[in-house]
């Protein structure tokens, strides 16, 4: 493996190494291995900047810093200009890392590239499947959010800021984000791979909501 790409895992280990369940070393190993496998099927991206972008995605979510959208950006900057990589290279992993994320799904994207549109598509698969499920009643347990109210309905067209700082319940998560993954991917592989696991999803739901009105 190459020495650089080594080293940045080990930076991203250490870095995450207390993280939240759902956002933590385990999070970026499967977008990491996620996009590998997408990469294997497509055509006309660079692996390193693919894997660098796929490694420091979420060296510093904006979650867990007070909503600054700048923190990760700024880290993965000052790391990859200390492993001395050309500044095309650190500009493109940058400009990945502030728009790869859903952000409501609204989300004016200023940036595009082949290698974000893998990871992208790598990031939204492990919000999707068994792995989604578990990662969004880990979040929710994290953040005290209530599993499901049948009061409260999904919120849509929220804005950006207003996605952010939006406390719903575990459930309506799925209404407001993940089910509607399915229809932002990018690459083939990636829309196969989002089908099967979002069909999960709605098993899911279905055996969820029948199990809260104590159906057999």
């Amino acid at each position: 493996m190459n020495k650089k790409i080594e080293a940045t895992i080990a930076y991203v280990k250490e870095e995450l190494r207390q993280a939240e369940g759902g956002h933590d070393w385990f999070h970026i190993e499967r977008v990491y291995n996620n996009a590998l496998n997408i990469l294997k099927f497509e055509t006309g991206a660079d692996r390193e900047v693919v894997q660098l972008i796929a490694l420091l995605h979420d060296i510093a979510d904006s979650k867990f810093h007070q909503g600054d959208e700048t923190v990760g950006p700024r880290k993965a900057k000052t790391w990859l200009e200390y492993l001395d990589y050309e500044l095309a290279v650190v500009e493109h992993v940058v400009k990945g890392i502030e728009n790869i994320s859903f952000k409501g799904g609204n989300f004016d994207q200023k940036f595009s590239s082949k290698e974000l549109e893998i990871v992208q598509d790598a990031d939204r698969l492990d919000a999707l499947g068994a792995i989604g499920i578990t990662r969004v009643f880990n979040y929710g347990g994290f953040k005290n959010n209530p599993i499901h109210d049948p009061e409260q309905a999904p919120r849509f067209g929220m804005t950006k800021e207003e996605y952010k700082a939006h406390k719903g319940t575990s459930i309506n998560h799925f209404y407001e984000k993940l089910l509607l993954l399915k229809e932002l991917m990018h690459t083939e592989t990636g829309k196969r791979m989002a089908e099967d696991r979002h069909r999960y999803m709605e098993s899911f739901l279905a055996r969820f909501y029948a199990e809260w009105q104590g159906e057999n």
